[in-house]
């Protein structure tokens, strides 16, 4: 099987030569200049951080992304999923404000900032792809309906998935919240009576008539009418259906490449992961572990499945930081997002990914100046 190609440059610089240059050239380099953006509506899929992360990727970066699509006459708008989890970014009002608390606006970016899945994060698109666990994927309507797509991606470990890169970035970010619980849990939604309050929301958006109040106002779950689409989960304000996250590291990661493949079929894109702050864990937590290894760079590839084991590799090869997490366990060499996350198996999803032909595991390092 041929290699695919990855661009890569170095955290050094100098005078006339900083992080948003090389930037910029690796970004030349990758193909950006050779693509058709001209009138295009270019979705940048990037994950602007939880409010007290400071792991995300920054602001100055995404911009020079911005302003090479612009100059290509394409109209390019960041975007993002609202998160399935209790948190500062699980509806768009909160999810924009989160942004611009992050340095993630207009003024600084140059373009707006756009929720993919709506207001409460249930408009989305079902694309067919008729894979191995997934036969359709619930993408965001604004990157389902994009004319390009392009991934921009903190590379770090993940404590379900052993790191996340662009496949990650692509396909959990990408899902709307139905989607990311059908890609976390099999079983189907029950309700936490003393979480509910009686209001009603989820009798009213269940598409199944599967929800009703008893005589003490609380929901009750009619599993025989369910069908586990998670539209109970994404409406209640007040955290009462649930579910058990218990698909296993594997499955998880398999589902991630099918919704991947979901949202980059059909559509030309480039993929690039930042491989700085390097932190043990996602950046949806609202704080962040020290880095495991020093910064590295950052890379470049039409290929997200190249792009994401060359970054593995490359964090693989590096030094671990003292004092790090990786360093209390007394990890030096390996792997080390397994070392961090034992239950995790990240090649699970890169080998399905390959084998749904999302890309190649097989990749050339270009190494830029």
């Amino acid at each position: 099987m041929a290699s695919s190609k990855v661009y890569f440059t170095d955290m050094r610089t100098c005078q006339g030569n900083n992080l948003l240059d090389k930037m910029e050239r690796l970004l030349r380099k990758a193909g950006l200049d050779r693509m058709d953006l001209d009138g295009k509506m270019v979705a940048i899929k990037i994950h602007m951080g939880e409010p007290g992360n400071l792991a995300y990727i920054r602001p100055n970066l995404a911009a020079v992304l911005v302003r090479m699509v612009k100059e290509k006459g394409g109209k390019p708008f960041l975007t993002d999923c609202n998160t399935l989890y209790t948190g500062k970014r699980a509806n768009a009002v909160d999810h924009l404000n989160s942004a611009l608390e992050n340095g993630f606006n207009r003024i600084a970016i140059g373009c707006d900032v756009i929720i993919a899945d709506g207001l409460k994060g249930n408009e989305h698109r079902e694309i067919l792809i008729d894979k191995e666990l997934c036969r359709t994927a619930k993408i965001g309507s604004a990157i389902a309906e994009a004319d390009v797509v392009i991934s921009l991606s903190h590379f770090k470990g993940h404590e379900l998935t052993g790191f996340g890169g662009a496949i990650k970035n692509l396909g959990m970010g990408s899902g709307s919240r139905c989607g990311k619980m059908e890609m976390h849990a099999s079983s189907k939604p029950t309700v936490e009576r003393k979480q509910c309050v009686g209001c009603g929301q989820c009798v009213k958006n269940c598409p199944e008539d599967a929800i009703a109040l008893d005589d003490k106002k609380k929901a009750v779950i009619d599993h025989e009418k369910c069908v586990g689409c998670g539209q109970c989960v994404v409406v209640c304000r007040y955290g009462a259906p649930t579910v058990e996250w218990e698909e296993s590291s594997e499955i998880v990661n398999k589902k991630i490449a099918e919704y991947a493949y979901a949202v980059m079929l059909g559509k030309p894109g480039l993929h690039i992961n930042v491989i700085m702050n390097v932190s043990p864990n996602c950046d949806c937590w609202p704080f962040n572990d020290m880095p495991i290894v020093p910064d590295i760079g950052m890379a470049a590839s039409k290929d997200p499945v190249a792009l994401d084991v060359a970054c593995v590799q490359m964090v693989n090869e590096a030094t671990v930081i003292k004092g790090s997490v990786l360093d209390v366990k007394g990890v030096k060499k390996g792997d080390k997002f397994k070392a961090a996350h034992p239950r995790t198996d990240w090649m699970t999803g890169m080998d399905h990914a390959q084998e749904i032909k999302l890309g190649r595991k097989q990749y050339e390092l270009v190494r830029l100046k």
